[in-house]
């Protein structure tokens, strides 16, 4: 992926929109010639992964509130089985 080219006063004046909604390297300059470089740690959809698995795991809590299936026992019956492979 190629870096997106900023001027350094562009970057400075939209610093939020560029560190969290560009999602991709941003090559900053200055009258042209390239001084850094700002390489993103996240990506949207690593964002948008987090909310549908926070969202699944409500949804999987509410189910097991519903069916009365205590936490602790699916635990123990998990370590139980494993040991015996």
């Amino acid at each position: 992926m190629e870096a997106l080219r900023v001027g350094i006063r562009e970057f400075r004046s939209q610093l939020p929109h560029y560190l969290l909604e560009v999602g991709q390297p941003v090559a900053i300059t200055r009258h042209g010639e390239t001084i850094g470089y700002y390489i993103p740690s996240r990506d949207k959809e690593t964002v948008a992964e987090l909310t549908s698995l926070k969202a699944a795991a409500a949804k999987l809590d509410a189910l097991l509130k519903s069916a009365q299936v205590d936490t602790e026992d699916v635990v123990a019956d998990f370590v139980a089985r494993r040991r015996k492979k």
